[in-house]
């Protein structure tokens, strides 16, 4: 049982949080102005304390700043009318574990309390999983030991504990969703859904149905309710991944939700509470995507109230030859068979590559190799990279008299870029030179380059689109043109 002061001026709502919180079988006190919650605080230290940020006698988060040593065990809960970004960052700063809006919904307050769990309880387990780290290198479901992964780690202990909203940016497969999963693990919630949705593979026909949810005869096929994201997330975390690929009549829907925790599904006129966290991702440039009209500036500054970048394999030294460690072992377990490991060559091709793909093309590579290797040992023979990533193997063709070959150039600079330069015949599936006329209609070049690449990684579709640097949804669609 934990004992709860509720600090909220309006007595009748202080009357109808204190009795919600009696029925779930905690303590609870009321103080209607900031002299009484100094007053009742000096008496008796609360486990969780629920603030409104607007008392008669001054602004609420003031009180925050005379905590005194005695007080940093205690969950503090911040009440508003509206959940600003001025707010989360402040309330981040004091410490704030969540945020209720007002008029405070019972649902909400009640799945709160349900997730309860003392500072001193958060700290011990990050002390857990600093010592893990230490020991074996793996941060949750991160791996590595490198400078910018450890900024990763205090980034995301710190924000885990609060509710504040996450931006996750960084290259393709560089783990955006495990940086996500880390948050969720490590937070209140971790008990409630952690839903997983990439906005860019998703029908843009349906995305609004799938995220929001619908009602039956909303529109044709829809034969039953169904329910969205936001619904089937309630009390844990939603990771909307390519959210700058999410259609702009959507954005604002989503920057509703953000600011006043609620919806209403395609269909219905009902309005509909919900009580998610939201941690979003992106491997673009969001500030470009703005500047392009792609995604709202007022939703960019919702969801960058935390931001987080992760960095590109290539920049993380020697965490490719822990990754390899780590992804080995895990093969091994999966798999049977007894442990392998690279030579001494293998792990410095390794090394020498620079992952365009990164983590992800990383795992790829490691598990074909795994699978073609009949002993122990695994050497340069099963890695499929030809070339470090500063020994461009692919040139341009021979521009013709009165002047360069701009296309070729351009052809051949991305292939080079890609990786794809094994010196094979210029024609044929597995060339690794691509040579286009002057005058070829750009969309005949894109489909070349597409296919030899698709063809170069002998057809494994995410890697094909981690080398060309387009979604998944992107290759599927220009494949299906392509009937491929």
């Amino acid at each position: 049982m934990a004992h709860a002061l509720i600090v909220e001026d309006d007595e009748d709502s202080a009357r109808m949080m204190a009795a919600l919180v009696a029925r779930e079988g905690h303590s609870v006190m009321c103080g209607h102005s900031m002299a009484a919650a100094r007053r009742l605080m000096a008496m008796q230290r609360p486990d969780l304390l629920l603030l409104d940020l607007h008392l008669p006698d001054g602004d609420g988060l003031a009180l925050l700043d005379e905590r005194n040593e005695a007080l940093n065990d205690t969950v503090l809960v911040l009440m508003t009318g509206q959940a600003s970004l001025e707010t989360s960052i402040r309330g981040m700063r004091l410490g704030a574990a969540d945020y209720l809006v007002k008029p405070i919904n019972p649902q909400h307050l009640k799945g709160l309390l349900s997730r309860l769990i003392a500072p001193s309880q958060l700290r011990a387990e990050f002390d857990e999983v600093e010592e893990q780290w230490r020991e074996t290198g793996r941060f949750g479901p991160l791996i590595g030991r490198s400078q910018e992964m450890q900024r990763v780690y205090r980034q995301i202990s710190r924000v885990a504990r609060t509710a504040v909203t996450v931006f996750i940016h960084g290259e393709s497969g560089t783990g955006k969703e495990l940086v996500a999963r880390a948050v969720h693990d490590m937070s209140r919630r971790r008990d409630q859904p952690f839903l997983a949705v990439n906005c860019g593979a998703l029908s843009p026909h349906l995305i609004e149905s799938e995220i929001f949810g619908h009602e039956r005869g909303s529109f044709t096929g829809a034969e039953r309710q169904h329910q969205g994201f936001f619904e089937r997330a309630h009390g844990g975390t939603l990771f909307l991944d390519e959210v700058t690929e999410m259609p702009p009549q959507l954005q604002v829907k989503l920057l509703r939700v953000l600011e006043t925790g609620t919806f209403m599904r395609v269909g219905s006129a009902q309005v509909q509470q919900t009580d998610v966290r939201v941690i979003a991702a992106t491997n673009r440039d969001a500030a470009a995507a703005v500047a392009d009209g792609r995604m709202r500036e007022d939703l960019l500054y919702r969801l960058n109230v935390f931001p987080i970048g992760l960095p590109p394999l290539r920049e993380r030294g020697d965490d490719v030859a822990l990754i390899t460690h780590h992804v080995l072992q895990e093969m091994a377990r999966q798999e049977g068979g007894g442990a392998k490991h690279l030579s001494a060559g293998a792990l410095a091709r390794l090394a020498a590559w620079h992952w365009p793909g990164n983590v992800r093309e990383l795992r790829n590579v490691l598990q074909r190799a795994w699978v073609m290797a009949s002993g122990a040992g695994i050497d340069e023979e099963w890695l499929p990279l030809h070339a470090p990533a500063h020994e461009p193997a692919v040139r341009a063709a021979a521009a013709p008299a009165g002047g360069g070959n701009p296309v070729a150039a351009v052809v051949s600079t991305a292939l080079t870029s890609l990786g794809l330069d094994r010196p094979l015949s210029p024609s044929g599936p597995g060339s690794g030179q691509l040579v286009v006329e002057i005058g070829s209609p750009l969309a005949d070049v894109e489909r070349q380059l597409i296919l030899a690449t698709y063809a170069r990684c002998g057809g494994h579709r995410e890697r094909t689109a981690a080398l060309l640097g387009i979604s998944m949804k992107t290759l599927y669609n220009r494949l299906k043109e392509y009937q491929q």
